[in-house]
C-alpha cells in the first residue's frame, strides 16, 4: 500500500467512526422519546416484565389490555391510547 492508499483508507477509516457516532446519538435520542404504557399491550406483546412480577421477560402477557404489563409507546400518547405511565393494581 503506497502513502496515497494509506490515505484514503484512514479518511474511510475516520468516516465510518464518525457515521457510526451519529448512529449512537440517533438511538438514544429515540428511546428517550418514549415511555413505558401500562394497560394497552396484547396478549404475547408486552414490551419486558409485568408490574406484578407474575413473569420476568417480554411477551408473556397472557390477556390483553391487563393493568400490569407495559409497552413502551411514543411519549405523550400513553392516556389517548387508554393507558396509564404507571402501573395500576
Amino acid at each position: 500500500m503506497n502513502k496515497r492508499q494509506a490515505i484514503i483508507a484512514a479518511a474511510l477509516a475516520g468516516m465510518c467512526v464518525a457515521s457510526n457516532a451519529v448512529n449512537a446519538q440517533e438511538a438514544g435520542k429515540a428511546k428517550s422519546a418514549k415511555e413505558k404504557c401500562y394497560g394497552v399491550a396484547k396478549a404475547g406483546q408486552n414490551d419486558c416484565a409485568s408490574a406484578n412480577g407474575s413473569h420476568s421477560c417480554a411477551g408473556q402477557a397472557k390477556t390483553d389490555n391487563d393493568k400490569g404489563e407495559w409497552k413502551y409507546v411514543a411519549k405523550g400518547t400513553c392516556e389517548k391510547a387508554g393507558g396509564a405511565t404507571v402501573a395500576k393494581k
